[in-house]
């Protein structure tokens, strides 16, 4: 029923505030006016509260409403949140959103009526995200504050304050204590007088020129001097504070990072140690040095051979690469094979493949904590501690890196082994190929070795063979000899060599010279035949494959004196060298790389003098960077000569050791062939 009319509140419809009366314990709504309509919506009079406002009125309203209709007392409910889609809102489809109001509830009476409770309500939407700005603004700024009072309190051995020209405007008690200077020295430019002289005029020169630029933060590595007269690296950070538009002061903090500048200065020199060699020999004692004496007074190092896991109870044999100590302490053990259980403590390092770290007391060194090989000298320096460090390639352990600390020194710290952790990680990648390649090399010449025999022993002939790998560890090449006798009684020499300074072309070698040695046991023929039918096979075969030879027979000719019969296949030239010391060099049967099927191959017969030397080499013996081939040879000619009358070893030996005097990257092989005379003897 609608009874807006009979409540006499026509003054108020136009009222600026929403007005609203309920009438009876029910909470009838018997009068709405104009700006509670808009607001709300154009909702029915004459039904409960309950009922016209579903939406809007809570359990704790409704409450607010028997309050005051029971007791007569008012009530006020303050920045009450209402979420609805309203009718005001400019949208007509307009979603919903939360919207603030006041309301004050008083009871009424209405004449010849019951009583009812009157409901003034004002929307304080903007007053209360007004206030929810400022208490963010406020919380924002007490935690500002807070964190910038906790960077204070972190940093008080080093908050750096100055005016905005740049001079110390308030006393640091961190900065005093850390380096004794007080206020009077420290304020102004006086801070400067600390920093390690060699370091003053740069950080001098950078702080001017941030004064003028004014960057968002300005930075400062340099060295500051200690209470007890050190120096350790500290890192200054400053930002300006500006008012204003204009710089008012800066502050910033100084902080100790001679730790992390230690830190980092080690993993250089180590990754410069390992980054200059990729020989295993020489890397490992660089990386040695690295350790001594920053992080340990001793290392050593352990080259375990490719596999590093013996059957249980066997002995491992392994080498000892490298080993480095400090000054003062006893001499080391020797370099070289030494053996350990696999139960011990390197065979536990093996087995787990991670480190081991033990303490000991200096001087009585326990079994179980130390290598047998190293136990004597680690009681002799009164060692405290050790650290084994596995180095693992492909899965395997390939070396074992060990740190020792002896006296009075600080034990290795949880620090220290993470630092001697980065250097090995660091390293991992050139410690891995140095391995691969020393165990490549390893296997290359093995298998040269296997197939470079002896010379055979021939009456009226002197033979001596010389073979020297390349200089650079990780290199083994494709150089060769041979020397046999055939059944008809000529002696074939022969050397070659193949491209390449790996496995590949080690193996590749081996084939090549056992398929010469077939083809030249299969049919006796002229040398110039014999290439002819392997050029055949390497080009059907070894397409790929650059290969040089020398093949010839030593045989005695129709006067009974001995003479050459040889072709070349684009090896450098056979050396003959007459006693009175006249060098010849035999290119009378000269030809292109072996595979080369353009034209037949020709031979030569050459008479070898008594007393002559025949010289068969490769090209590592007249080949230098930056020179040409023409000038080895000649040197070759002359150094041959010299040495025309000496016994053939030390021919030999004396033209490598002209050579080995220069650093070469090719292996070097040759064979030297000597007529005797009847004054030899059988001699050499």
């Amino acid at each position: 029923m609608d009874t807006d009319d009979r409540l006499g509140l026509e003054v108020v419809d136009r009222a600026p505030v929403g007005v609203l009366v309920t009438m009876g314990p029910e909470h009838v709504v018997s009068y709405m006016n104009d700006l509670c309509r808009r607001i709300f919506g154009d909702r029915p009079t004459g039904r409960p509260t309950r009922v016209v406002f579903p939406d809007l009125v809570p359990m704790e309203q409704l409450r607010a409403l028997d309050h005051v209709y029971s007791t007569g007392e008012p009530l006020q409910i303050r920045d009450h949140p209402v979420t609805m889609r309203f009718p005001d809102d400019a949208e007509a489809e307009s979603p919903e959103r939360e919207r603030f109001f006041t309301f004050w509830l008083s009871a009424v009476t209405v004449p010849e009526r019951d009583r009812g409770v009157l409901v003034v309500s004002v929307e304080v939407t903007d007053q209360v995200a007004a206030a929810r700005r400022n208490r963010n603004l406020v919380e924002e700024l007490r935690r500002t504050l807070e964190r910038y009072g906790g960077l204070v309190r972190a940093s008080t051995d080093m908050i750096w304050v100055t005016s905005a020209g740049g001079g110390v405007i308030e006393p640091s008690p961190g900065w005093e204590a850390a380096t004794g200077q007080p206020w009077e020295q420290f304020r102004g430019r006086g801070w400067l007088d600390a920093i390690h002289p060699e370091d003053r005029p740069g950080v001098e020169e950078s702080w001017s020129h941030a004064l003028a630029e004014v960057p968002e933060t300005f930075e400062s590595l340099f060295r500051l001097r200690m209470r007890d007269g050190s120096h350790r690296h500290h890192q200054l950070k400053a930002v300006p504070v500006r008012g204003d538009a204009r710089v008012m002061e800066w502050i910033g903090t100084c902080t100790d990072v001679e730790d992390r500048h230690r830190r980092e200065e080690l993993l250089a020199r180590a990754a410069a140690a390992t980054s200059d060699t990729l020989r295993l020999d020489q890397m490992l004692p660089a990386l040695a040095h690295v350790v001594v004496p920053a992080l340990a007074d001793a290392c050593d190092i352990y080259l375990f051979p490719q596999s590093a896991e013996p059957p249980p109870g066997i002995p491992l044999v392994v080498e000892r690469a490298a080993i480095t100590v400090r000054a003062g302490l006893p001499v080391p053990p020797p370099l070289g094979e030494v053996r350990f259980r696999p139960e011990g403590i390197l065979g536990r390092v093996v087995a787990e493949r991670r480190p081991i770290y033990s303490r000991f007391d200096p001087g009585r060194i326990a079994e179980s904590v130390a290598p047998a090989a190293t136990r004597d000298w680690l009681e002799a320096a009164r060692a405290n501690s050790q650290v084994l460090l596995p180095v693992l390639v492909d899965g395997a352990v390939a070396a074992v890196i060990g740190a020792t600390v002896c006296g009075d020194r600080e034990p290795i710290s949880t620090d220290d082994m993470e630092m001697l952790r980065q250097i090995l990680d660091n390293a991992d990648a050139l410690l891995s190929h140095a391995v691969r390649s020393q165990r490549t090399q390893a296997v290359s010449l093995a298998l040269q070795r296997s197939l470079l025999s002896e010379p055979p022993e021939v009456p009226g002939l002197d033979m001596v063979a010389r073979y020297r790998p390349s200089s650079a560890a990780a290199e083994v090449g494709g150089d060769w000899y041979d020397a046999f006798v055939l059944p008809s009684g000529p002696v074939v020499l022969a050397i070659g060599d193949v491209t390449g300074h790996d496995l590949s072309a080690a193996v590749t070698m081996s084939q090549l010279r056992n398929m010469l040695r077939g083809l030249t046991l299969d049919r006796q023929e002229p040398p110039e035949e014999i290439v002819r039918r392997l050029d055949v096979t390497i080009h059907t075969l070894y397409e790929e494959t650059t290969a040089t030879c020398v093949l010839s027979r030593v045989e005695q000719g129709e006067d009974g004196g001995w003479q050459f019969n040889y072709t070349v296949a684009g090896h450098p030239p056979p050396l003959l060298v007459t006693r009175d010391g006249r060098a010849t060099y035999l290119e009378e049967a000269t030809g292109l790389l072996l595979g080369v099927l353009l034209r037949p191959r020709i031979g030569a017969v050459v008479p070898l003098p008594p007393g002559s030397t025949l010289l068969l080499y490769t090209d590592g013996l007249v080949e230098r960077p930056g020179e040409s081939v023409e000038q080895g040879l000649q040197r070759l000619r002359r150094h041959a000569s010299a040495l025309a009358n000496a016994p053939l070893d030390l021919f030999c030996d004396q033209i490598l050791a002209w050579s080995r005097s220069e650093a070469r990257r090719d292996d070097i092989a040759l064979i030297a062939t000597r007529v005797l005379t009847e004054e030899d003897s059988g001699g050499g």
